[in-house]
């Protein structure tokens, strides 16, 4: 069934009767049946919740209860967003088959919006992983060339929105794991203002970077779906309790009288070249338009990767003790408590997990805290400084979302710090709470996507947006992958 591939156009064509939620439920699905066997972006789809979830919103349109612009959506959620009665696995053994009895703040806001929930999709295990290849049930794969990595660790979500299984998808973002897979995919990808979107039922991976954003066709379509889940929420202790941006209100009016900075570091050695002209003959696009571009300096944002990778496992160690097979998930028995807890984690977290929470563990001993976590948050408070010197000077800044397009399957999986450099464009954003998004900006020579990331000052999401759209109209990005059908 040919359904609209937008939320914008979707949510028209609902109002104006020419398909039902059902119908549009009808095409995702048949996507997915198409394209399932070859991409893996689901780890569940719930067919009969979903099903019964579009005939509702059907019943509320023709009753005239019209929730908004989500209503009879499909869309997919991330497998560490805590879905009631949905196995939530966070794509690891350790959770395998737990059925969480609440729903995540932004799952229960969709519901209210009359989303309809289709899957819960693929990820690196717990989020860790630029891939989507440490998920303990396989990887996942890009729609543009199925030998190919879709990023992550939103990889699932990335990959389904780019094929068109689902409207749109959330994912979760502590060091660019919806910016790198929506650049990889040819998608947009928000990481909102830390704060703005409530964690209460993500499965943390690290508390003061994770943040809850969506993954869609078009900057529109972002925007709607951010709108739809954000807000205070005072069952989260961070969650931003004042005014927030009017991110639509602005999609049209252009970059005439911006400044915009182009970030020095974020260039250079290990970026293809094929990335960095498409964002220089973007840049020269937003020039014309009007914006006054300005080179800017970051001299922090080149030891941000090492920070963040002593920030987050640490934080990563103290979160995962949770899972101690005492409570919930996996439990696998020993002699004593000790050596229960031992063998239930040796069997339940996989290697890039046990990766980061040794390195974690160790940056929080005694000895070395100083030496390396409390060194890492003096670098964390000189890149904020850093930005807080730009911001003053400009609106908004530009960069490749990623050094590189989609890399090869298997490519660097037995080399962590070639996966971890795939993030170096995207961690600064996270390290300091500013927001962020990825839009694609054209092919390269291969036709795998090139995504171009817009950064903004704390709650800049508006001016963000802005430049985005711009971005965007200029890319007049419209292509879609071609991905070879198995039958049967």
């Amino acid at each position: 069934m040919s359904i609209p591939d937008t939320i914008a156009a979707a949510s028209r064509a609902l109002r104006e009767g020419s398909l039902t939620a059902a119908d549009l439920l009808d095409g995702v699905l048949e996507r997915a049946q198409m394209t399932e066997a070859q991409l893996h972006a689901y780890l569940n789809i719930d067919h009969d919740g979903a099903r019964v979830a579009a005939e509702a919103a059907d019943a509320d349109l023709a009753a005239g209860n019209d929730r908004g612009p989500l209503h009879g959506i499909p869309i997919a959620l991330k497998d560490n967003l805590c879905t009631r009665g949905m196995e939530t696995t966070c794509a690891s053994q350790i959770l395998a088959g737990w059925i969480p009895p609440y729903d995540a703040t932004v799952v229960s806001r969709l519901r209210e919006a009359g989303a309809v929930i289709v899957g819960k999709t693929n990820l690196d295990e717990f989020a860790m992983g630029s891939s989507t290849e440490n998920s303990a049930y396989g990887p996942s794969f890009n729609p543009w060339d199925i030998t190919r990595v879709p990023g992550g660790s939103s990889g699932g979500s990335a990959a389904a929105v780019a094929a068109g299984s689902a409207l749109g998808a959330l994912g979760s973002d502590t060091g660019g794991s919806i910016r790198q897979p929506a650049a990889l995919t040819g998608t947009v990808g928000v990481k909102p203002t830390y704060g703005t979107v409530s964690r209460y039922g993500l499965i943390a991976f690290a508390s003061s970077l994770d943040q809850i954003g969506p993954i869609t066709r078009t900057v529109e379509d972002a925007a709607l779906l951010l709108e739809a889940i954000w807000g205070h929420d005072p069952k989260d202790s961070t969650s931003y309790a004042g005014e927030y941006p009017q991110v639509r209100r602005s999609l049209d009016a252009g970059v005439d009288g911006l400044r915009i900075g182009v970030v020095k570091e974020l260039s250079g050695e290990g970026y293809e070249l094929a990335v960095e002209q498409a964002v220089a003959a973007m840049v020269e696009g937003l020039a014309r338009q009007g914006a006054e571009i300005v080179e800017v300096s970051l001299p922090s944002f080149e030891i941000a990767l090492s920070a963040y990778y002593l920030i987050a496992p640490a934080e990563a160690s103290s979160n995962l003790a949770r899972f101690d097979g005492v409570r919930y998930g996996l439990r696998v028995d020993g002699e004593t408590t000790e050596e229960m807890m031992a063998r239930t984690r040796g069997q339940g977290f996989g290697p890039e997990v046990t990766r980061r929470i040794l390195l974690g563990t160790y940056a929080l001993s005694a000895g070395y805290y100083d030496a390396f976590y409390g060194q890492a948050q003096r670098v964390r408070a000189a890149i904020r400084a850093d930005l807080a010197r730009v911001y003053a000077q400009v609106d908004a800044l530009v960069s490749p979302t990623s050094p590189t397009v989609a890399f090869p399957a298997g490519a660097r999986l037995d080399d962590p710090l070639a996966m971890y450099l795939s993030d170096i464009c995207t961690i600064p954003s996270n390290l300091a709470g500013d927001p962020a998004m990825s839009v694609p900006i054209g092919l390269d020579q291969l036709g795998l996507p090139i995504g171009m990331q817009v950064m903004a000052p704390s709650l800049g999401e508006e001016v963000m947006f802005r430049v985005a759209a711009e971005v965007e109209r200029l890319a007049g990005f419209d292509a879609r992958p071609e991905i070879p059908v198995v039958a049967g």
